[in-house]
């Protein structure tokens, strides 16, 4: 992950680093300031039973999603690591250093693009999609085809003018979890991920890493 952020343009003094475990202690042991989380979780029934749940609340009350959250479609199958990684990415350059390069390019070129305009504009970006390639054939098990079924899904929870945001690329649009700060980002992302958690307790596949300077 670290491997291709950093082909991409991202220096690295900004690095995704392990979370192991979500009580204020063990948070408390990661590299700060951290910018995003990224939770890797089973799509189960309870999953996308929740997800219909969560979006036709959504579509019926209301929310306030900021204009200058970046969110983007998922338009190509098991592409969901790359989107999460664009989110916490996009939605954190005015802290990030980001060099001059593909993502770089990529983020200023589709921020003023709808959700499904920047999806679109991902599925058809070659540089990324060959930074992507490269790093997942180092990995000790063959990576998945597009077309293939894969059970685990990535999302991103990020802080954005003042509100914390869930943004999965599956979904309709951001989901506004309320109110957060710098000071509070990682206590209030944590929540969220005990919840998907409390949804599915038969599991045990979730992984969280944080987006966290690191030098």
């Amino acid at each position: 992950m670290n491997k291709f952020v950093n082909n991409l343009g991202l220096k690295p003094s900004w690095s995704f680093v392990d979370v192991f475990g979500l009580d204020p202690e063990l948070l408390a042991i990661i590299p700060q300031p951290a910018c995003a989380l990224l939770l890797l979780f089973p799509t189960s029934d309870k999953y996308q039973e929740f997800k219909k749940e969560q979006e036709d609340k959504v579509l019926k009350n209301g929310q306030e999603v900021s204009p200058n959250v970046y969110f983007m479609k998922q338009t190509i199958g098991n592409a969901c690591g790359t989107v999460a990684i664009i989110h916490s990415i996009a939605n954190n350059t005015d802290v990030l250093q980001l060099e001059e390069g593909f993502l770089k390019r990529f983020i200023e070129s589709t921020k003023s693009l709808s959700p499904e305009e920047k999806g679109a504009k991902l599925e058809s970006d070659e540089n990324i999609s060959e930074a992507h390639e490269a790093c997942a054939q180092e990995g000790q098990t063959e990576t998945p085809s597009a077309e293939d079924h894969v059970d685990l899904h990535f999302v991103a929870i990020v802080h954005k003018d003042g509100s914390l945001y869930e943004l999965d690329g599956t979904k309709a649009f951001p989901i506004n979890h309320g109110k957060t700060t710098k000071d509070t980002f990682l206590q209030d992302a944590a929540e969220v991920c005990k919840e998907y958690m409390k949804r599915d307790p038969s599991t045990l596949n979730f992984t969280v890493v944080a987006l966290s300077r690191t030098q």
